[in-house]
């Protein structure tokens, strides 16, 4: 596996166009939106890529059939030589490449149920990804019924962005805060004068805008999630952006939200944990 210079970056695009699952966290890595990472076979005509978001998401992609670039990268997945400092949560395309996996690392892969829930070394934990398809009529049938009287929603400015505390925040997402002002947006809530939740674009590319959000632990369980993401849902119908969504099959609440915001399930994909 050899680190490609973004100046080949480029070499990758017609793979990304040719996939049928969301990729915008590898489009925003190899359109240099964001500071990733990206392998492949060979510097000349390489075939085979894989793609490492800053947040920890990856893609395996390219032709399957690459005995060397396989070895190399089962030693890279499995930490063989401990040069991978972080987990990873990699997709992989096509389906074809699923086979390949499931040859190559045989007993190392578990199913994420027998796994509970623990960050193994050595192993890769299967798991499931949702995709999700924005329907504006169901939308528009639950944003009717939201009573937005005693909320206050706020575009999500630099103090916000620095002080947002979690895992899915818009620090892990963007190279910095100037970049999300500029390029991205967001929706925050306080609750009690404490900032509580936020929306905000994790990815924007051509008419398509990917939903991240973040509720603080202790403001939890108390619907704030379905008003940040409906005025950031808002955003995206009067800007003429398609709202994306995907998550883990596991992450109940984000499914359930989806739900009730008016996306479908449309497809489900194997992804695996690369524990460090």
């Amino acid at each position: 596996m050899i680190l490609l210079n973004k100046s080949k970056y480029s070499l990758v695009i017609q793979h990304l166009y040719s996939m049928t699952i969301n990729n915008l966290f590898a489009r925003s890595v190899i359109e240099n939106k964001v500071n990733g990472s990206v392998y492949a076979d060979k510097l000349d005509n390489p075939e085979t890529f894989y793609i490492v978001h800053p947040y920890g998401m990856s893609l395996l992609i390219g032709n399957i059939n690459n005995k060397k670039f396989n070895l190399l990268f089962r030693d890279y997945a499995l930490n063989i030589n401990k040069s991978r400092l972080k987990n990873e949560w990699m997709q992989a395309f096509p389906d074809k490449w699923h086979t390949v996996l499931n040859d190559l690392f045989k007993e190392s892969i578990i199913k994420s149920s027998d796994n509970n829930n623990k960050m193994q070394s050595g192993i890769l934990e299967l798991n499931t990804r949702v995709n999700f398809k924005f329907n504006i009529k169901k939308y528009t049938i639950f944003k009717n019924r939201l009573n937005l009287s005693d909320i206050k929603i706020v575009r999500t400015d630099k103090k916000i962005f620095k002080s947002m505390k979690g895992t899915v925040i818009p620090f892990y997402f963007w190279n910095n805060v100037n970049d999300f002002l500029k390029h991205g947006i967001g929706f925050s809530i306080f609750y009690n004068n404490k900032l509580a939740s936020t929306a905000y674009s994790a990815f924007i590319h051509d008419d398509k805008l990917e939903l991240g959000i973040e509720t603080i632990k202790e403001f939890r369980r108390k619907g704030l999630a379905q008003y940040t993401c409906s005025a950031l849902i808002d955003y995206c119908i009067e800007k003429n952006f398609e709202p994306v969504w995907a998550c883990s099959l596991e992450n109940i609440g984000s499914y359930n939200l989806a739900l009730k915001l008016g996306f479908e399930e449309v497809c489900r994909v194997p992804y695996y944990k690369l524990s460090k």
